[in-house]
């Protein structure tokens, strides 16, 4: 009765879904545009840090395409409260790094945080499912009280990269390390929803980094 009033649809193209379908239909989850760097020692998502800051492995489990599949399922789990995509593409990755011997080795992942005042707006920070699915495939602490965001941010996902990289070029300040001894001499899996100019994880990356002996891998759902 309650799929009859309230129907589970795709969250790729907003058909009906089958029974035995979750998140997205068998053609969407088909089509979906892969990244996965994990498989192949894909260098591209690590590239881009190349001269920033140090990383251990870096990966994604899609490539954005605008106006796309993509797309809609980021715009859906951003603003439209499907937490459980969420959760979705973290069992899928998870269940991919725990078979990886280059991430048998984390000690812990931490999400990028939202503002306060957006995390109250929203109702929920829409990399959380997917950071504590691969913390539970690794079998390792899933932390969410390590980075604190200072400062709103306007989301960067949809704008043209030159705009982005305009906004976000300058984040000094936007994010602090709280309990700093907590992630000491720690291999760190730092989880976001999706990579763009990178500036974002680069902020957070060089909070965490100011704790003693701190390694870290990256990993999104989506690459832009």
């Amino acid at each position: 009765m309650l799929n009859l009033l309230f129907p589970k649809v795709c969250n790729g193209c907003s058909e009906l879904l089958l029974q035995d379908e979750k998140v997205l239909c068998s053609t969407c989850r088909f089509n979906l545009p892969l990244a996965c760097h994990h498989r192949n020692n894909d260098s591209t998502f690590s590239d881009v840090f190349y001269g920033r800051f140090p990383i251990e492995q870096a990966t994604a489990l899609l490539q954005f395409q605008k106006r796309g599949i993509t797309q809609n399922i980021l715009h859906n789990l951003k603003y439209r409260k499907q937490q459980q995509i969420s959760t979705f593409f973290g069992e899928w990755l998870g269940s991919e790094l725990s078979e990886i011997e280059n991430y048998k080795n984390i000690d812990l992942v931490i999400p990028v945080p939202l503002h306060k005042q957006k995390l109250k707006k929203r109702g929920y920070n829409q990399v959380e499912g997917f950071g504590k699915a691969i913390a539970a495939a690794l079998e390792i602490p899933y932390r969410d009280d390590i980075l604190l965001k200072l400062s709103k941010t306007k989301s960067q996902v949809f704008k043209e990269r030159f705009s982005r990289f305009k906004a976000t070029w300058k984040q000094e300040g936007v994010f602090s390390l709280q309990k700093k001894e907590a992630i000491e001499n720690k291999h760190i899996l730092l989880v976001d929803d999706i990579i763009t100019t990178g500036a974002t994880l680069e902020t957070c990356a060089l909070q965490l980094l100011k704790a003693t002996n701190v390694k870290l891998s990256l990993a999104t759902i989506a690459i832009a």
